[in-house]
């Protein structure tokens, strides 16, 4: 499965690889990509893992907003 995020809050590159490594620690997350230019995300995961727990995993690190793209 693939999700699409749009994520607010991001503004340099190390807010790319803090959410990309957040993302790729949830178990059955295959892959994820962040571009803070255009503020998403775009996550290749299996069917056991939620956009809800996703939501979680990258609002739970700081100041961003996380919703559906």
């Amino acid at each position: 499965m693939i999700t699409n995020l749009n994520i607010q809050g991001m503004h340099c590159a190390s807010c790319k690889l803090l959410i990309e490594d957040v993302c790729r620690d949830i178990p059955g997350v295959a892959s994820c990509t962040v571009d803070v230019a255009t503020h998403s995300a775009k996550i290749d995961h299996d069917a056991s893992v939620t956009e809800h727990r996703i939501r979680r995993e990258i609002e739970g690190l700081g100041d961003y907003k996380v919703s559906m793209a």
